[in-house]
């Protein structure tokens, strides 16, 4: 059984698929490539279609990571089924998906940072607006917080494969 990991930002073009790229190395590495899958979304459609920003491109390459391949989307119905962690970035867009997202789904959303073990801020700042070291500075964030997500994968599929 595969678990499936979305992460959310605003746009799409910075925040999440930064954390999809480094989330993505991670289970690489973590050999669970074949039961744990990712993707990233944002809560509103103004980039949907155009590629990650290229500060977010270059900020990760320079740490390792290739999110070049990544397209902005939207967030949408289908996902708060398909998903089961729906990791988000700040608290504006877990409201966003709060009042979208079906009870029954509504405890896959949690924001990021609630698995980081580094850094006690409880959200991603948006680098969009700001110079290369806000790209810096998110990579630090979710670079912490995606080890926890990994150990929270890890668990469950060593569960999954005992029974």
């Amino acid at each position: 059984m595969m678990t499936k990991v979305l992460f959310v930002c605003m746009g799409n073009t910075c925040r999440s698929p930064s954390a999809e790229g480094v989330f993505r190395r991670l289970i690489n590495e973590a050999g669970l490539a074949n039961v744990v899958g990712t993707d990233s979304a944002g809560t509103h459609s103004f980039h949907v279609g155009e590629p990650s920003d290229a500060r977010a491109v270059a900020a990760a390459r320079k740490r390792g990571y290739d999110i070049s391949d990544r397209t902005a989307r939207q967030v949408n119905a289908e996902d708060f089924r398909e998903f089961d962690l729906i990791l988000v970035m700040d608290w504006e867009n877990l409201s966003a998906l709060q009042q979208q997202c079906p009870k029954p789904h509504q405890h896959k959303l949690m924001l990021l940072m609630r698995f980081a073990n580094e850094f006690e801020e409880a959200t991603v700042p948006d680098p969009y607006y700001g110079g290369p070291e806000g790209f810096a500075k998110v990579l630090d964030y979710i670079e912490d917080a995606c080890q926890g997500v990994l150990e929270l994968v890890r668990k469950r599929a060593t569960q999954y494969q005992a029974a």
